[in-house]
């Protein structure tokens, strides 16, 4: 059993949640149903502990100039205020984590990694920084971060949030951040989300995460808000075609397989970490000519797809499915996989190796859903 709880693990106790490990955390799975958890996102609001993500600050007159270097995008070009989705690789071009920065002055910036991947990150930085004027620091272990999804997320926020700040929330972006007071205490809000839905996280400092949580639920009471866990989350970010570090990315993957060869910067006029090598690797046309490419499938039967099932063409083996389940939204199997580039254009058909019965699914263009605004 993990060693690492969230500050919150009393109240999801009591909720009446059954934990999992991940990422080396004791994280609740669901409460009651996740497929209720699931919809109520989708159709509410669902709020979620995140604590388990970690939290580096980067600060210094070259704070900019550093993260232009550690990471593969143009991180200097951010505007105060505003967020980047971007990846920290490995010399070679793997892919360390996938995580978001936030800009939050001229010279501090709040990298967030993964769970599993927080305290691996926080080293590759602190090791990167050599030579800036920078200071790295891992808060991770006192900061929470506590997620509202949903439709109705930005109806509940605003309950906790004092009038004459109200535009600050009705304002803000996606992939932007502010300072505002919730529930009386000045916090981190951040509009971004991994769920496919309009959302908000909130930093808060690991004594007040309890207080917050309970005032949220209070505050989501006629708004159909419901705690919700990772198997939510996960079939969420599915349908939503996010890819989750150790499933769809790796140090084994490169950005062009994984279709994230738009937040390479390659055009950065400094040099980064991995830039060679993801140079050569695009000039070479993987992800695109050669080699494998992540792909969405969508099942033509009821029976899903999951992670390491083999999808294949006319019998032959051209792939690996890396997440799949039923989607509650949509009522058919979704999956994600890499396939050999040949067989990767929306409309192919292929199978799904499910268990020794091959079943048809289509390669379809992501996301599976997409919320209308």
């Amino acid at each position: 059993m993990s060693e690492n709880y969230t500050a919150l693990y009393e109240q999801h106790k009591k909720a009446g949640a059954s934990f999992t490990d991940f990422g080396g955390w004791q994280m609740p799975l669901k409460y009651e149903s996740e497929l209720a958890e699931h919809h109520a996102v989708r159709n509410a609001a669902g709020l979620f502990d995140l604590s388990h993500m970690g939290e580096v600050w980067v600060t210094g007159p070259q704070a900019a100039a550093f993260l232009d270097y550690a990471l593969v995008g143009k991180l200097s070009a951010v505007a105060e205020g505003r967020a980047k989705y971007s990846l920290i690789c490995d010399a070679d071009g793997g892919i360390i984590d996938d995580l978001i920065t936030y800009r939050r002055s001229e010279d501090k910036f709040l990298v967030v990694p993964n769970a599993g991947n927080a305290a691996v990150v926080a080293a590759a930085l602190l090791e990167r920084a050599a030579g800036f004027d920078v200071v790295v620091k891992d808060a991770s272990a006192e900061t929470s971060l506590i997620a509202v999804q949903g439709p109705n997320a930005e109806a509940i926020l605003l309950k906790l949030v004092p009038a004459e700040q109200h535009s600050l929330v009705t304002d803000l972006k996606y992939y932007a951040a502010v300072e505002v007071s919730i529930a009386g205490d000045e916090l981190l809000l951040a509009r971004t989300g991994y769920t496919g839905e309009d959302g908000f996280e909130i930093y808060v400092p690991n004594q007040d995460a309890a207080e917050l949580w309970e005032a949220l639920l209070e505050a989501g009471e006629g708004h159909g808000l419901i705690p919700a866990g990772l198997a939510a989350r996960d079939s969420l970010r599915l349908e939503a075609g996010m890819p989750l570090y150790g499933n769809e990315l790796s140090r084994h993957v490169n950005a062009y397989a994984a279709g994230l060869g738009p937040v390479v910067a390659l055009s950065k006029e400094s040099d980064f970490v991995g830039k060679e090598a993801l140079a050569a690797i695009k000039a070479a046309g993987v992800g695109s000519t050669i080699g494998q490419k992540l792909v969405g499938l969508k099942g033509a039967g009821r029976r899903a797809a999951r992670a390491h099932y083999s999808v294949l063409k006319d019998g032959t083996l051209i792939g690996e499915v890396t997440s799949g389940q039923p989607s509650p939204t949509l009522g058919y199997p979704v999956a994600l996989a890499y396939v050999d580039v040949e067989h990767s254009a929306p409309g192919t058909t292929v199978e799904v190796d499910l268990r020794g019965k091959a079943e048809p699914f289509e390669v379809v263009p992501l996301p599976f859903y997409k919320r209308s605004k």
